[in-house]
């Protein structure tokens, strides 16, 4: 299955790019992507999202989603 990744904001530097498009088999959750792509453990805090819905890191992807990677965000 193909699964389009975007990264935002400090990850999106950490990483040193914007997305990814990348190819994934069997049952695969928000997580496994981000394992997938990262090279570093799960940011503490941070957002996730599949086809514009925030979702658990325990979420399923599908064939075709776009699931997309926010860090924790602040403001006051």
């Amino acid at each position: 299955m193909s699964v389009h990744v975007k990264y935002f904001a400090s990850l999106r530097e950490r990483l040193g790019r914007e997305e990814d498009l990348i190819e994934l088999q069997g049952a695969v959750t928000v997580r496994d992507v981000w394992d997938r792509v990262a090279d570093m453990p799960w940011p503490s805090n941070m957002l996730a999202a599949v086809n514009f819905d925030y979702v658990d890191p325990s979420a399923p992807v599908a064939d075709g989603d776009e699931v997309a990677f926010f860090p924790p965000v602040t403001g006051g």
